[in-house]
């Protein structure tokens, strides 16, 4: 199996996952490293991807952004705009997927499936919807986001990923049009739950079934 080291690295500041992701991408690209997944939270931050309407999304004014102590950051991933912050895990893959996963909706599809059965682990039915990427479960008031993606890939090589509602305030989401979908809400594993696992707890999850469906042999680091 293809060597996967992944890193947890706690609460990071959103531009030095940035920079993080850009060194490792570069390192991929030679081959000085194996295929990464780095596991971490960022503190309150708004990040808008390359669809032109993003910015058009975030409903709270720069004033009040700025009280809440709220950043924004222009990235280079797909999507639109959504929301990070405490409590929500958030995972970058740096993969090679040269040669043989070459398929960019097959690697989109890949990381719903791991969210997917990590909701499973907990006995929640989660799925998809079709038109939107994420894993989602369906309430009485309709389809609820759990995990929302948003990757770039450049020569094969993936960076950015996946956000998963575990214990985050969706309170923060009132602020934007999560991903550019006014009709649709967000949720939490926390909330389906009535309480709040364990970070390290979820990340075991993860590291488990990201290894399951990209069958890759996992080595876990606490550190860069």
């Amino acid at each position: 199996m293809t060597p996967l080291q992944v890193r947890r690295l706690g609460l990071v500041p959103y531009a030095d996952g940035l920079e993080l992701q850009r060194r490792l991408v570069e390192e991929r690209k030679a081959d000085r490293i194996p295929d990464t997944l780095l596991l971490l939270q960022h503190p309150h931050v708004l990040t808008i991807g390359v669809k032109k309407d993003g910015r058009s999304h975030i409903l709270a004014s720069p004033d009040r952004l700025s009280a809440l102590g709220i950043e924004v950051f222009e990235t280079g991933r797909g999507g639109d705009v959504t929301y990070h912050g405490p409590g929500q895990l958030v995972g970058y893959p740096i993969l090679n997927l040269d040669p043989d996963r070459r398929d960019v909706h097959r690697y989109v599809r890949d990381l719903e499936e791991v969210m997917i059965r990590v909701c499973a682990d907990y006995g929640i039915d989660a799925g998809r919807v079709q038109g939107f990427s994420g894993a989602w479960i369906k309430s009485e008031g309709g389809d609820e986001k759990i995990g929302a993606i948003g990757v770039r890939i450049s020569r094969w090589i993936t960076s950015h990923g996946f956000a998963f509602n575990v214990a985050t305030d969706i309170e923060f989401f009132n602020l934007i049009v999560p991903c550019g979908i006014a009709d649709r809400g967000v949720t939490a594993l926390a909330s389906k739950l009535g309480r709040a696992p364990a970070m390290l707890e979820v990340e075991n999850r993860f590291v488990e079934q990201f290894s399951n469906v990209f069958g890759r042999a996992t080595q876990i680091e606490s550190a860069v």
